[in-house]
C-alpha cells in the first residue's frame, strides 16, 4: 500500500490522538526539545532541556534570545518526539514565556532544570501552556536496500 492508497479508515488505524494525561507522561519521561518562536520578523527554532514542574515547563538559558522572547512574554511552540521503526509520536506544547524571578528559582532547588551544556545558565524561564497536543502514528516505512 503507498500513501495514495489510505482511506479514511486506515488513517484512523495509524493515526492515534494522545490525551492531555499522556502528553504529560510523555514530556515528564524526556529533558530534551524544540523551542520555537518569534522575535520581530524571524521565526527561531532552539534546542533545549527542560524539567517539568506542576504542568509547566521549565528551562535553563542565559542572556539572549529566549530571554528576550521571554520579555516580551512572546507565544510559543515546544516540541519533543521520538520513532523507531514502527511507530512514533509527537507531542506540541503551546503557550507563552515568562523569566523567573530570583526567588522563584531559588525555590526550584533540586528541581531547577539541568543543561546539557558545561556553560553557566543562571536565568530560568516558563513555558505556560496555553495547549498540550499530541499525537502517536503507526509507521509502514519503506524497506530500505
Amino acid at each position: 500500500m503507498n500513501h495514495t492508497d489510505y482511506t479514511d479508515d486506515d488513517l484512523d488505524d495509524v493515526v492515534t490522538e494522545l490525551t492531555p494525561e499522556q502528553c504529560w507522561a510523555l514530556l515528564e519521561g524526556e529533558e530534551f526539545g524544540r523551542l520555537a518562536f518569534r522575535l520581530v520578523s524571524e521565526v527561531h527554532i532552539v534546542p533545549i532541556n527542560y524539567s517539568v514542574e506542576h504542568r509547566v515547563l521549565l528551562f535553563p538559558t542565559t542572556s539572549g534570545n529566549k530571554l528576550l522572547a521571554a520579555a516580551m512574554h512572546s507565544e510559543v511552540a515546544f516540541e519533543i518526539d521520538w520513532y523507531d521503526d514502527q511507530s512514533a509520536w509527537s507531542v506540541v506544547v503551546r503557550g507563552t514565556l515568562r523569566r523567573l524571578g530570583e526567588d522563584e528559582t531559588r525555590l526550584l532547588g533540586a528541581n531547577s532544570p539541568k543543561s546539557w551544556l558545561p556553560t553557566l545558565k543562571r536565568d530560568v524561564v516558563e513555558l505556560s501552556p496555553s495547549a498540550v497536543t499530541g499525537r502517536r502514528f503507526v509507521l509502514r516505512r519503506p524497506a530500505t536496500s
